[in-house]
């Protein structure tokens, strides 16, 4: 698969805790992307953070908190993020969705067949 390089990056914003259909909310979305050939995705967790409700998620050992903010980065051509955003807005509830333009510079498997830098199958 080859992905144009100037594509779109999607990030989007929620909680650990947020669900779809009985599933965790990152997960979903990461196997919806996939389902529909995105070139790529990549949840982050944070170890803080505020949103909308300025409700402050923490991982500090005093307040642990069982909704750490993740962030899902999925990057491809305009027009399959652009397919795709209808499907995640039935997704999500709450949470801040940002679209922007990059500049893709390599995107290859690594030794192993897995995520470039890995040496191992993805």
């Amino acid at each position: 698969m080859e992905i144009p390089q100037e594509s779109r990056l999607l990030r989007i914003f929620i909680g650990e805790s947020d669900r779809w259909e009985h599933s965790p909310l990152h997960e979903a979305i990461v196997l919806k992307a996939r389902e529909l050939h995105i070139a790529g995705a990549t949840v982050l967790r944070g170890s803080m953070g505020f949103g909308k409700s300025s409700r402050l998620h923490t991982a500090k050992i005093l307040r642990l908190s069982a909704d750490l903010p993740l962030i899902i980065e999925i990057v491809d051509s305009e027009e399959k993020i652009n397919a795709f955003l209808p499907m995640l807005d039935k997704m999500m509830g709450g949470g801040l969705v940002t679209l922007e333009e990059v500049r893709v510079i390599h995107y290859r498997n690594g030794p192993g067949g897995g995520p470039p830098g890995t040496g191992s199958p993805a």
